[in-house]
C-alpha cells in the first residue's frame, strides 16, 4: 500500500517500537525482587545494574550493523538499489536478544532454571538491556536521516517516547501483571520483542521531496505531550485515590488509542502531498532523469546537508579530535550521575521511609521528566539553532550546571525533596541523550552517526559504575547498620550526591568549553542549512 510507503509511516513504526523498548527505565519495579531471591546485597544488586546500564549503552555492535545493513543504500544513493539490507536488520537483532535476556532472567527469579552465578546474572542483564541499543539506533538514525533538516526535533522525538516508555511499560505492569515482578519480567521479554517484529519492515530511509517537514513534526510533539501529560495525570491519580482493576484497564486502553495517533499524522501528511517517497533500500531504480539528478544532488552535494557538514568521519578519525572526548567527558558526568539516581531511587526512597505506592511513583514519573528533557532539548535546540543561532553545547552545558542543583536538593535529604530533586535531575538527564546524538551528527557526520553517538554512550555506564557502585553502594554498605543491610536517614545518600553534584558541575565547564570550540562550526552549519532550503 502506498501509505505504507512513506518516511512518516517510518516515524511512527519507529515510535511504536521506542514506546516499549524501555525497559532499562523500569529496573526499579523489579530489583527488590531480583535482590530477594537472589540473595544479593545493595553492591552486587548495584553491579548487575551497572551490566544493564553497559548493555543499555554500549551499542557500538548495533552501530556497526546499522552502516553495514545499509551500506548498499549508501553507495546506491542516485535512486536507491534493492536489496535485503535495511534498518530493520539491526531491529530484529534487538529483538532476538531481548526476549533471550529478559526470558533468561525471568526463567531465574521464578526457579525455572537454578540461581545463576553473579557473573552470568550479569550477562544476562547485558544481553537485555543491549536490545535497547539496537532498537534505538534504527530509529534514532533513520530519522535523522529522514528529517536531517530538523534533525534535533527527530532525535527528541525518538529519545522522548524512548523516555515514556518506562510509564508506558508499568501501565503495562499494573493493568496485567497484578504487582506481580516476576510476571512483568516476562512481559518485558515478550512486548517489545512482538512488537518489533510486527513493525520492523516499515522503518525504512526515504529519498524525499520536502516542502514543510516541522508542521508534521509539530504535530508529533504535539501528541507526545499530549500522552506525557495524560500518563502524569494517570500516575498521580493512582496515588492519590487509586484505582480498580477495570479503571486500569480504560486508562491503558485510551493509552493505547492516543499511541495510535501518529498514524493518523502520518495519513495527513500523505494526504497533503508532503513528500513523493522512494525508500533507498528497497526501492528500484528510477528511471526518471529529474529524480535521478535530484538523488545525485543530494548525495554528492549536501547529502541532505550531511547533518551541515562536507565531511563524514569514521569512529577512529572522530576519536583524533579533541570535541569527541570533551563530549565523552561531559556525558560521563551528566549520564552517569543521571543514571545513578534513577538506578537508587528505589532505595533512597526507602531509607526516607516512602511508601512503596510514593517510591513506585518516582519511578514512574522519572519516566516523564526523562520525556521532557529529551523532547524539550531537542525541540529547543532546533529552535535556538535555526532562530538564534545558539550551538547545542550551550543547551548541554545550561543543562548539566541545573543538573548540580537538583543533585543538592536531593542531598538535603528535607521530606518532599525527593520529588523536586528527582524532576531536575531527569529533565536534565533526559537532555543529554537527545542533545548528543544531535550534536553528534553536526561535529563528525551523519554516515557514521551510529557508532559514534554509541561508543560516547559508553559514558554512561562508565559513569554509573563509577558512581553507583564505588561511590553510592559502597558508601551506603558502609553506613548500613540495620537488619538485612539497610539504611535509614537522610545521611545514608548525602555525601554521595554533593559529590555528584561537583561532578555534574564539572561537566557543565566541560560543555562550555565544547561551546567555545565549535562556535565557528555551528554557524558554518546554519548558513549551509538556510542554503540548503
Amino acid at each position: 500500500m502506498e501509505i505504507l510507503r512513506t518516511k512518516w509511516v517510518a516515524m511512527t513504526a519507529s515510535i511504536w517500537i521506542q514506546c516499549a523498548s524501555g525497559a532499562s527505565y523500569t529496573f526499579g519495579i523489579y530489583s527488590a525482587v531480583l535482590k530477594s531471591t537472589q540473595s544479593y546485597d545493595q553492591s552486587t544488586l548495584d553491579t548487575v545494574s551497572v551490566f544493564k546500564d553497559i548493555g543499555a549503552n554500549a551499542g557500538v555492535f548495533s552501530g556497526i550493523l546499522y552502516t553495514y545493513a545499509t551500506s548498499n543504500r549508501l553507495r546506491g544513493r542516485g535512486g536507491g538499489i534493492g536489496g535485503a539490507g535495511g534498518p530493520w536488520v539491526v531491529l530484529a537483532v534487538g529483538a532476538i536478544q531481548c526476549f533471550a535476556g529478559y526470558f533468561l532472567i525471568w526463567a531465574s527469579v521464578t526457579g525455572l532454571i537454578r540461581k545463576p552465578p553473579v557473573p552470568l546474572m550479569c550477562l544476562f542483564m547485558f544481553l537485555a538491556a543491549q536490545s535497547q541499543t539496537f532498537f534505538n539506533t534504527a530509529n534514532v538514525v533513520s530519522a535523522v536521516e529522514n528529517f536531517a533538516d530538523y534533525g534535533g526535533t527527530a532525535v527528541g522525538i525518538m529519545k522522548g517516547f524512548l523516555g515514556l516508555s518506562g510509564a508506558i511499560l508499568i501501565q503495562l505492569y499494573e493493568t496485567l501483571c497484578a504487582g506481580d515482578p516476576a510476571s512483568f519480567i516476562l512481559l518485558l521479554a515478550v512486548t517489545p520483542t512482538v512488537l518489533s517484529l510486527l513493525v520492523m519492515p516499515l522503518v525504512r530511509i526515504y529519498e524525499t521531496s520536502v516542502a514543510d517537514d516541522k508542521k508534521h513534526l509539530n504535530g508529533l510533539s504535539a501528541v507526545s505531550l499530549i500522552i506525557a501529560a495524560y500518563l502524569m495525570i494517570i500516575i498521580i491519580l493512582k496515588n492519590t485515590f487509586g484505582l480498580s482493576s477495570w479503571a486500569n484497564i480504560v486508562t491503558l486502553v485510551c493509552l493505547l488509542v492516543m499511541l495510535a495517533l501518529p498514524l493518523l499524522i502520518a495519513r495527513r501528511a500523505q494526504r497533503d502531498g508532503m513528500e513523493k517517497t522512494v525508500p533507498h533500500d528497497y526501492s528500484p531504480l528510477i528511471s526518471s532523469p529529474k529524480a535521478t539528478t535530484s538523488g545525485n544532488q543530494s548525495s554528492e552535494g549536501d547529502s541532505k546537508v550531511e547533518a551541515g557538514l562536507s565531511e563524514n568521519l569514521n569512529l577512529l578519525q572522530a576519536m583524533k579530535k579533541l570535541s569527541f572526548w570533551l563530549l565523552f567527558l561531559a556525558m560521563i558526568c551528566g549520564m552517569g550521575s543521571g543514571l545513578s539516581t534513577i538506578n537508587n531511587i528505589r532505595q533512597i526512597g526507602e531509607s526516607l521511609r516512602y511508601s512503596s505506592v510514593e517510591i513506585n511513583s518516582l519511578v514512574s514519573l522519572w519516566s516523564i521528566w526523562n520525556f521532557l528533557g529529551r523532547f524539550g532539548a531537542g525541540y529547543a535546540s532546533d529552535a535556538l539553532l535555526h532562530k538564534k543561532g545558539w550551538p547545542r553545547p550551550l543547551l548541554m552545558a545550561a543543562t548539566l550546571g541545573t543538573m548540580s542543583i537538583g543533585h543538592l536538593i536531593i542531598a538535603s535529604g528535607f521530606q518532599g525533596n525527593l520529588y523536586v530533586g528527582s524532576v531536575i535531575v531527569g529533565v536534565c538527564y533526559g537532555s543529554q541523550w537527545s542533545l548528543m546524538p544531535t550534536i553528534t551528527s553536526e561535529l563528525f557526520g551523519i554516515r557514521h552517526m551510529g557508532t559514534i553517538f554509541n561508543t560516547i554512550s559508553v559514558a554512561s555506564p562508565i559513569g554509573s559504575y563509577i558512581f553507583s557502585v564505588r561511590l553510592i553502594g559502597y558508601i551506603y554498605d558502609k553506613t548500613a547498620s540495620g537488619e538485612g543491610n539497610t539504611c535509614y536517614g537522610s545521611h545514608c545518600f548525602r555525601l554521595s550526591f554533593i559529590i555528584m553534584a561537583s561532578v555534574a558541575f564539572f561537566g557543565f565547564l566541560v560543555a562550555i568549553l565544547l561551546f567555545f570550540r565549535t562556535k565557528t562550526l555551528y554557524r558554518q552549519i546554519l548558513v549551509k542549512r538556510l542554503h540548503h532550503r
